[in-house]
């Protein structure tokens, strides 16, 4: 015979929190893409997700969106596919005008520009 207290903990323990429940099914998703079996992908998303409760839990956190690290890479990316006359399709290819494309160009050679000055300087101090 079970007691009113045991079938509360039993539902309980089986209730997990909305957000680790689908922080482990969005690992477990990232896995399968990557081709993990789909019995390793689901542990490795609930070890996971208990790692995150156990470390971060009790605390108001937010995830920030980190447009600016996409924003990065899609520019880096933009820059190694330049080949000096395809602006348009640059454009095109990435949602935003061919100004927009001669920005993040004269941006992003500047930055290597300043980089690579910034290791020769480093090179004649040694």
């Amino acid at each position: 015979m079970s007691s009113p207290a045991h079938k509360y903990y039993s539902r309980m323990e089986t209730a997990r929190h909305e957000l680790l429940s689908d922080i482990a099914d969005q690992i477990a998703l990232v896995l399968h893409e990557l081709n993990i079996d789909g019995d390793v992908a689901e542990q490795c998303g609930e070890v996971i997700a208990n790692h995150l409760a156990e470390h971060w839990g009790g605390q108001h956190i937010t995830i920030p969106k980190d447009y600016a690290h996409k924003i990065s890479a899609r520019n880096l990316q933009i820059w190694e596919e330049f080949d000096g006359s395809n602006h348009r399709e640059l454009a095109k290819k990435y949602g935003i005008t061919p100004n927009a494309i001669y920005r993040i160009i004269k941006q992003t050679h500047r930055l290597a520009m300043n980089a690579t000055q910034a290791d020769f300087f480093e090179q004649k101090k040694s």
